[in-house]
């Protein structure tokens, strides 16, 4: 049954979203409250997510793209709902629906992070810049005094300056 294959599908991936959503808050928590314990765990577990995100994914494109339903043989994912009885149809829509509404809230969260981190690595750099110019423009060091990268991982501080 391919409606019940394309329902499991779905309902996996939107599973799935929401659990991103719950780590991105998690993340987004312990960012703004600089606890850093658990922080490459979280990415490893979320780049992880992602992977599983991506084959379910893939998989769903596939499902769909094998089912040829329109007057024209036209396939996806509306060609599909459009062959299906009206409770079916309803049911994957909303299904549907739900996925993508999650995953815009995932979306605009993750952005609104991005903007935060970059908001407070400007401030860090800046504050660093102008407290200590004979440092050298502004590089990041590990609690170990070894310069690391600028990415985010970098972004280390203690509790206190």
């Amino acid at each position: 049954m391919v409606f019940g294959k394309c329902r499991d599908v779905l309902l996996k991936e939107t599973e799935l979203v929401q659990r991103i959503a719950g780590l991105q808050d998690v993340i987004r928590d312990a960012v703004v409250n600089r606890d850093w314990t658990d922080f490459e765990s979280h990415f490893s577990t979320l780049n992880e997510m992602r992977e599983e995100f991506a084959a379910l994914e893939t998989e769903r494109e596939r499902l769909f793209a094998g089912i040829k339903a329109g007057p024209d043989g036209q396939s996806g994912f509306y060609a599909f709902t459009a062959s299906l009885p009206a409770v079916q149809r309803s049911e994957i829509t909303e299904i549907y629906r739900s996925l993508k509404f999650e995953a815009m809230k995932v979306q605009v969260s993750n952005q609104a992070l991005m903007g935060y981190i970059a908001g407070v690595r400007a401030t860090m750099a800046g504050f660093f810049e102008i407290a200590f110019p004979e440092r050298g423009g502004g590089k990041i060091y590990t609690p170990h005094g070894v310069p690391v990268s600028r990415d985010m991982r970098s972004m280390v501080l203690n509790q206190s300056f």
